[in-house]
């Protein structure tokens, strides 16, 4: 079976980080593998504790998921330190030999910081040019360039440029913390063609909504999906996801 890596953190609540993703990849027919980098105590409004987890630790599973399944698409979610970032970093195989969709997982919704500036760091200068896929929001990108949140579309697609300058294939401007009645997405491959994805806006709030789509993407990229393809087919899950009943 298709199998896909995911490198994340638990959340008890069960509306983001792995559970997310293995009910993304499980909606999608793919096998789930998994290198938990942090435990956290969460409810539906607040992050309560983060437990993270040795950075040996972290490596010695992603080793051996990678010795014990063919993985086709790797999926980083929450890491936590620049030591976990480095771990990871250390143990992935070659992006020509298994796409990364990566998504950076700086806080929680409530706000705690997942991510110290250590460790930004080191995910711009270590992961970032190991990614096929980048997907950031709009305050995640800011935060990443070191610069105000965009507030326009043409802001948006210079921000994703410049973060594709940092090394990635592609970059994923999500507009989920836009403004207007269309949520529109742009797929940015550095100076190439910009590619939208939208849909209505919707009125509810979900968490865990940037987990799905990123585990969305990399479960389309382990099935032999093109990039584009992928990502519109992760648009119309996650969009799917905010009109389901909770």
């Amino acid at each position: 079976m298709t199998a896909v890596l995911l490198i994340a953190g638990t959340d008890s609540s069960g509306g983001a980080g792995l559970t997310r993703d293995v009910a993304t990849l499980t909606h999608f027919g793919v096998a789930a593998l998994s290198a938990v980098t942090a435990v956290t105590a969460q409810t539906d409004r607040e992050v309560t504790m983060v437990e993270l987890l040795p950075p040996r630790l972290v490596r010695a599973q992603i080793d051996a998921a990678l010795a014990g399944a063919t993985v086709r698409a790797i999926k980083t979610g929450m890491l936590g330190s620049r030591a976990i970032v480095e771990a990871v970093a250390a143990g992935l195989p070659p992006r020509a030999r298994v796409p990364l969709v990566l998504d950076p997982v700086l806080a929680a919704s409530a706000g705690t910081e997942l991510l110290d500036s250590p460790g930004r760091a080191a995910l711009c200068a270590l992961l970032l040019p190991r990614a096929t896929l980048l997907t950031p929001n709009i305050p995640e990108a800011a935060r990443l360039l070191g610069a105000p949140p965009a507030a326009s579309s043409a802001e948006i697609v210079a921000q994703g440029r410049a973060l594709c300058a940092l090394g990635p294939t592609a970059v994923l401007m999500k507009g989920g913390h836009a403004a207007g009645a269309v949520a529109t997405d742009w797929l940015i491959c550095g100076e190439g063609e910009v590619r939208e994805f939208s849909s209505a806006r919707s009125a509810r709030e979900r968490r865990g909504t940037g987990c799905a789509l990123a585990a969305a993407i990399a479960a389309g990229l382990a099935g032999g999906l093109a990039l584009e393809a992928a990502c519109a087919r992760a648009k119309e899950h996650v969009t799917a996801l905010l009109q389901a009943p909770a």
